[in-house]
């Protein structure tokens, strides 16, 4: 019989006006991955703080055992000195630090005369970066590796702590299919050698690849634990679990009513990196959108789909920029955002935690902050506009939230995308450029995003959608636009298309083979 490792009993957690934890319960075996999965705001992170030490003993109530003693956490250096070490979905990395340095910041390894050792500390930094599979010297800035290194960092890091139950707050999240899978069998392997996992992902296919069992929460309760093998262990099934009901179509019907004009057009758009100028982003890329249409950009990490919306979007990101942009048929020079946002183009970044939202500040602030023009009286803000406004955008999206003088950080992943989505839809776009609009959401929250984005065209707007994920583009968009390097591939009807000949044009172009040129 397997080893209990991990009991939390009766956990709960009262933030000011909320109870985000309502007498928790979960119970993880020794050596297993273990999942734990809801809606946003359903509090697997809260929980996983209380574990961890981040919500320390006596801001909550209920009992943790660990190993099979009582533990009461005072900070998160206790729970890491007894081997509990969780990597947040932000990443707690310094980027102008090496790799070794950030593996023992604030766990320097130091000689006898009190200085930093830096042979040991990169020799150590290696051996773990072994253990991961990450080929880098401990040297290496962390500015300087992918997101995906970046992770195994994270991890390479942890057993730096001699980690024996590791928590992975949305772990692939912010990777490619390719890297998320290799993640994954990372710890499937460290299964094999006896380390526990608890694992947070919002990506239902992951859970069902490589988790033993999964708890749901809903609502800040226990709601049931599936067990692989024994029940049913299908997304279905935990779609059930984590939204009280059955879900018969993860994407809202739509009526096709695509017009005849075009709304957006691109010709000739070329890209340069802004600090190596001599490197080309994107090449030559031109499309079109039309009014009442979704248009979806596919392509793998790096394939310039990101660079290309931020620099259509007032030059937002690049150099050497040139090209025509053109909407509504006139010919447009977007020189800034305020252009754009004049212009009536709007750009839903994919990272609403940096380049979207202010964290510190409310959702009153945040709705209004792109056009606070309509929300000023001679120069000054009109607070009961402002509020006005923001409540109305709050019923709008649908926000979860006591009030609109909440903090944006405060909110969950979920509600924090619908503030951003929010903000935008204030300034009145004609055309909404989103870029992975549903990361690191719920099932649930994605459902409600893609009935604001069917209702937005629905009234003749335009939505370019940026996803890693090709079934929400197949299920959301009516022609899909696919990038490899910086070039167009192909352009696709989304109901001819299937994840298999999206995927093959990338394969064939990274193989030099590829011969269907993409339609401007």
């Amino acid at each position: 019989m397997a080893k209990t490792i991990l009991e939390m009993r009766s956990i709960t957690k009262e933030f000011p006006g909320v109870k985000a934890l309502d007498n928790v319960n979960l119970k993880v075996e020794e050596g297993e991955i273990h999942a734990l999965i809801g809606e946003n705001g359903a509090g697997k992170s809260t929980l996983m703080n209380v574990l961890s030490g981040v919500y320390p003993v006596g801001s909550y109530s209920g009992e943790i055992y660990y190993e099979g003693k009582l533990c009461q956490f005072k900070n998160q250096k206790d729970s890491e000195a007894v081997g509990i070490v969780i990597i947040h979905q932000e990443l707690a990395l310094i980027p102008l630090l090496s790799i070794g340095e950030n593996m023992f910041l604030g766990n320097e390894i130091k000689n006898k005369f009190g200085f930093i050792d830096w042979n040991k500390t990169n020799h150590e930094a290696e051996e773990h970066m072994k253990q991961v599979g990450l080929n880098e010297s401990a040297q290496t800035l962390v500015k300087d590796i992918g997101t995906g290194k970046q992770q195994l960092v994270e991890i390479a890091k942890a057993f730096s702590k001699d980690v024996k139950l590791l928590i992975l707050d949305e772990p692939t999240s912010s990777l490619n299919d390719e890297d998320a899978k290799m993640l994954l069998d990372l710890l499937m392997e460290f299964k094999k050698q006896g380390l526990t996992s608890i694992i947070i992902t919002h990506k239902l296919n992951e859970i069902i690849y490589c988790a033993d069992k999964a708890t749901i929460i809903r609502d800040g309760s226990t709601i049931e634990t599936l067990v692989k093998g024994v029940d049913e262990f299908s997304e279905d099934r935990i779609i059930k679990g984590m939204v009280g009901r059955s879900m018969e179509d993860r994407y809202p019907h739509r009526e096709h009513n695509v017009q005849k004009e075009i709304s957006l057009e691109v010709k000739n758009w070329t890209v340069h990196h802004p600090l190596y100028p001599e490197r080309v982003v994107d090449d030559n890329v031109s499309f079109c959108v039309h009014k009442g249409e979704v248009v979806g950009f596919s392509g793998l990490q790096g394939a310039g789909r990101t660079e290309l919306a931020m620099s259509i979007f007032g030059h937002s990101y690049g150099s050497g920029i040139s090209g025509e942009v053109y909407l509504n048929g006139k010919k447009v020079n977007l020189r800034t955002p305020e252009d754009a946002i004049h212009h009536k183009l709007a750009y839903v970044t994919e990272d609403r935690k940096t380049n979207g939202l202010i964290l510190d500040e409310s959702i009153r602030f945040n709705t209004t902050l792109a056009r606070l023009d309509k929300v000023c009286n001679s120069g000054i803000i009109d607070r009961d506009k402002e509020v006005k406004v923001a409540e109305g955008i709050k019923e709008e999206m649908g926000t979860k939230t006591p009030t609109i003088e909440q903090n944006v950080g405060n909110l969950s992943g979920g509600n924090q995308q619908k503030a951003l989505l929010g903000k935008w839809m204030f300034t009145e776009p004609d055309v909404l450029i989103m870029d992975e609009p549903t990361r690191g959401i719920d099932v649930g929250a994605k459902y409600e995003i893609y009935c604001l984005i069917n209702e937005m065209v629905s009234r003749g707007k335009s939505v370019v959608m940026i996803s890693s994920e090709l079934p929400e583009l197949l299920g959301m968009c009516d022609r899909i636009y696919v990038m490899n390097e910086g070039r167009l591939l192909a352009e696709v009807n989304a109901a001819d298309a299937t994840q298999e000949s999206i995927m093959g044009y990338i394969i064939r172009d990274s193989a030099g083979t590829n011969a269907q040129p993409a339609k401007a």
